[in-house]
C-alpha cells in the first residue's frame, strides 16, 4: 500500500530544468504570446489535452486563473489549502446561496484537490446519450480503449489497503441491509493513505494533473502562464483572433492592470462547466443552439453524519473506497431520481460548515468529532423529464453565477436519500444519526429517523444541498447541440470545449475519469486534423 518514499517533487525540478512557465503575478508589462493553440484551463480536460498536443508536436500554451503549488506547499491544514487551492476559498455558491460547490482553483484544477474516486461512464448514462442525443460514437465499446488508456497513464488500480473505519461503515451496514457495495479505484502511485487528498497531495501520490500530465507538456515544450484569468475570446466571423486575459496578483483576487493577449490557431476552453460557459458568454459568442450555459448538471449531494460508540477518525485513510449504486440500479434512469451513495473525508472545517446547529448545539457535534461517520448520496439529475439542471450567467462584473432550481424530482430523491443513508447508519451501530437539514434533530433510533425525515419541509436554505461536480453547458449533441461529438463549438470554427461541460447530463459517478477519457479522444481528434499525422499517445 504504501512504500513510505515520497516521490521528488516534480514542479520544483522540471523549473530547475528550465520549463516554460509565467507567473503573471510578476509582469511588468503587457505581453503577446503566440502558439498553435491555446487552452484554457489546466484540470482533467487541459491536462490531458496539454499532453497529447505538445507530445504530437503541436506547440501550446496553457492559461490558468490559480497559482502554481507543489507538494512543499501542501501541509494539510484547511485554513491554508481552501483558500489557495479551491474557487471563492471553496465557498462558491449558485445565485441564490442554496448549494456550495467544491471547485479547484489552481494549476492541476479540481484534480488537485479531489479525492481520487475513479469510475468510468456508467453504461447507462451512455445509452442515454446515444439515444436521446444522438452521440451514436459513444457507447462503451467506443470509450473503452480511451479509459484504459488514461487509467494506465495515472495509475488508476483497484485499492489494494482495507477501507478505513469511515468506509467500512458504509459497506457493513449495507450488508446488514442486503445492499450491495463496492471498492472505489484510485489514481494513485505509493500512497501513504494519509486522506488529506482534499488539501493536495504533500507526497505526490495522487496522479493529478498537477504530477502527470503538465509536467509532461512543459517537459515537450508547453508555455504555462498562472494567474491569469481569460475574460473574452476576440471574435471575427467564424473565428477567434485571440484570447485577452487579465493578469492577478499574488492572492490570485485583484487585477495588476496588466493584460495578456494570446493568439493561436486554435484555442480549447477547458475551464470547468461553470467558468467554460461563462467565457464564451462573456465573449459574446454566437449561439445557434441557444443552449449555452443551460442544462448546467450538479449531483446535487446530500450529507448525514452519524455517532457511533467507536472511534471513527473520519480523516485517517484514503477517503472514499467503498460506495454503493443500489439506488441507482433500481431505478429507470429517466424516472425518479438515483442517487450514489459513498463516504466522505471528515475534516473540521469542512465538517463544521457543512451540518447545520450553532453555538452549544454546534460546539457539542464538534467534540464528538472522532465518533462521526460521514456519508453522501449523490443525486444523478438530467434525465427525469423535468430535470432541466440549471444555468450559468454572469454577474456585473462579469463573474461566473450558477442558477440552479431544485424542482419536486430533486426533493423526491433528496427525501429518499436521507432515508436510506439514516437506515444504513443505524444497521451500522449507529447510536445517533444527524442529517444535514436546519430543522432535523439528532434522531436516537431508525424508528424515530424514519418518521423524522418523512416529515421534514424539503426546501432551499433548510436542506444543506452541496456538489462538487459540475456538467453541462457547452452540452454535445449529434445535430443541435452547443458541440458536437468532436467537441467543436458549433459557430466557431477554431474553439473546442474539452471539459465536463460537454456532458449532455450529469453521470451519476465521479466525473474525472470521464473527462480523461473522453478528452483524450477529442484530444487526439484535434491533433490529427491540426497536424495531419495520428496524435501521440501519453505513456
Amino acid at each position: 500500500m504504501s512504500n513510505r518514499n515520497v516521490i521528488p517533487d516534480p514542479i520544483v525540478a522540471g523549473l530547475a530544468r528550465g520549463w516554460k512557465v509565467i507567473d503573471g503575478a510578476r509582469e511588468t508589462a503587457d505581453r503577446t504570446l503566440d502558439a498553435d493553440v491555446v487552452i484554457v484551463g489546466s484540470g482533467a480536460g487541459g491536462g490531458v489535452t496539454a499532453e497529447i498536443l505538445a507530445l504530437s508536436g503541436l506547440s501550446v500554451i496553457v492559461v490558468e486563473e490559480g497559482a502554481l503549488k507543489s507538494s512543499s506547499d501542501f501541509k494539510m491544514r484547511e485554513a491554508d489549502a481552501y483558500p489557495a487551492l479551491y474557487q471563492e476559498s471553496a465557498a462558491r455558491k449558485t445565485r441564490d446561496k442554496g448549494i456550495n460547490i467544491l471547485q479547484g482553483r489552481t494549476v492541476g484544477g479540481s484534480t488537485t484537490v479531489n479525492w481520487t474516486s475513479s469510475f468510468r461512464t456508467p453504461p447507462t448514462t451512455l445509452a442515454f446519450w446515444q439515444q436521446r442525443f444522438g452521440l451514436s460514437t459513444y457507447g462503451e465499446a467506443d470509450l473503452a480503449p480511451w479509459f484504459a488508456l488514461m487509467e494506465a497513464r495515472l495509475h488508476v488500480d483497484d485499492w489494494a489497503g482495507a477501507p478505513n473505519e469511515n468506509n467500512d461503515l458504509l459497506r457493513r451496514g449495507a450488508a446488514k441491509l442486503g445492499i450491495p457495495t463496492g471498492l472505489i479505484r484510485r489514481n494513485v502511485n505509493g500512497c501513504w493513505n494519509l486522506g488529506y487528498c482534499g488539501m493536495g497531495c504533500p507526497t505526490n501520490a495522487k496522479q493529478s494533473m498537477l504530477v502527470t500530465t503538465i509536467p509532461s507538456a512543459l517537459d515537450h515544450g508547453a508555455t504555462l502562464v498562472t494567474r491569469a484569468r481569460a475574460e473574452r475570446l476576440l471574435l471575427k466571423g467564424d473565428k477567434a483572433e485571440g484570447l485577452d486575459c487579465t493578469l492577478l496578483d499574488a492572492g490570485g483576487l485583484h487585477a495588476t492592470g496588466r493584460r495578456l493577449r494570446l493568439r493561436a490557431r486554435h484555442y480549447v476552453l477547458a475551464g470547468g462547466a461553470i467558468n467554460t460557459p461563462a467565457l464564451l458568454l462573456r465573449s459574446n459568442a454566437p449561439d445557434p443552439s441557444r443552449q449555452l450555459g443551460k442544462r448546467t448538471f450538479l449531483h446535487p449531494t446530500l450529507v448525514s453524519a452519524a455517532l457511533f460508540p467507536q472511534r471513527v477518525d473520519g480523516y485517517a485513510g484514503a477517503p472514499q473506497t467503498v460506495y454503493s449504486d443500489h439506488f441507482l440500479h433500481t431505478q429507470a434512469i429517466d424516472g425518479p431520481l438515483g442517487f450514489k451513495l459513498e463516504a466522505p473525508p471528515l475534516h473540521p472545517v469542512l465538517l463544521a460548515t457543512t451540518m447545520q446547529g450553532f453555538g452549544r448545539e454546534h460546539a457539542a457535534m464538534m467534540r464528538q468529532f472522532p465518533h462521526l461517520q460521514g456519508m453522501l448520496a449523490l443525486l444523478r439529475d438530467g434525465f427525469h423529464p423535468e430535470s432541466q439542471g440549471g444555468t450559468v450567467g454572469l454577474n456585473g462584473d462579469g463573474s461566473p453565477v450558477l442558477d440552479y432550481p431544485l424542482n419536486d424530482p430533486v426533493w423526491d430523491g433528496t427525501r429518499r436519500a436521507l432515508l436510506a443513508m439514516a437506515e444504513i447508519q443505524f444497521a451500522a451501530g449507529a447510536t445517533g444519526v444527524q442529517v444535514a437539514h436546519e430543522r432535523a434533530p439528532r434522531y436516537a433510533s431508525w424508528a424515530e429517523a424514519k418518521a423524522g425525515i418523512a416529515a421534514l419541509p424539503l426546501e432551499r436554505h433548510l436542506t444543506r444541498v452541496v456538489s462538487a461536480h459540475v456538467m453541462g453547458g457547452c452540452a454535445m449533441g449529434a445535430r443541435d447541440g452547443v458541440t458536437g461529438p468532436d467537441g467543436r463549438y458549433r459557430g466557431l470554427s477554431n474553439v473546442s470545449v474539452h471539459d465536463g461541460s460537454l456532458f449532455p447530463t450529469s453521470i451519476g459517478a465521479n466525473p474525472q475519469l470521464s473527462i480523461y477519457g473522453i478528452t483524450a479522444r477529442l484530444a487526439s481528434g484535434l491533433a490529427q486534423s491540426l497536424t495531419g499525422r495520428p496524435a501521440a499517445r501519453p505513456v
